[in-house]
């Protein structure tokens, strides 16, 4: 009897396994989940990655557009972790006239991926874990340092976190300002 009763539970428990390999080819075959790379995944259950929560802020519109010209759009889709200091809007228009179009082109495609890579850390800093005079580095290659103003975490004592919103790679700190590379 219990011979019969463990060839039953793993007859069964194959047959579960093959519905779920099924569903799962079935899923990862659609066209839209496949072409694209990792951020064309249709997953509506899970927090978004960096790239799909700035996407989805139209405060963050000017920062999608560069990081989708630099193409690293895979890159911040992917596992990560990463910390973005990302800038708003208003802070690329602090920028002297032009500046970001001029950047936008193909041309400039490079100097446009050092400065998104002075604005990403590889790891999760969280606004708590900054101390006063820590130093990152950059995905640029160069450090950014912060500093305690009125108690509050600044990048280079000049730009202001506004905001902080945890991706499922990693973390968002809104910023007024571009962190420029130096």
């Amino acid at each position: 009897m219990k011979k019969t009763f463990l060839i039953l539970s793993c007859v069964a428990l194959g047959l579960i396994s093959c519905n779920k390999t099924e569903a799962t080819t079935e899923n990862s075959t659609s066209t839209e989940t496949v072409a694209g790379g990792q951020e064309a995944v249709v997953d509506e259950d899970s927090a978004p990655t960096i790239v799909k929560l700035a996407a989805g802020n139209k405060d963050l519109s000017t920062l999608v557009t560069a990081v989708e010209a630099a193409g690293l759009t895979t890159s911040l889709s992917n596992a990560g972790p990463f910390t973005v200091f990302a800038p708003v809007n208003a802070a690329f228009d602090k920028l002297p006239a032009g500046t970001v179009d001029d950047l936008l082109k193909p041309e400039n495609n490079s100097k446009l991926g050092d400065i998104l890579g002075h604005h990403t850390y590889v790891g999760v800093i969280k606004t708590e874990q900054m101390t006063d005079g820590q130093s990152l580095g950059m995905v640029d290659g160069k450090n950014i340092t912060i500093k305690m103003v009125n108690g509050k975490p600044t990048i280079n004592g000049t730009v202001n976190i506004i905001a902080s919103v945890p991706a499922s790679n990693g973390i968002v700190h809104l910023v007024d300002g571009v962190i420029l590379p130096q």
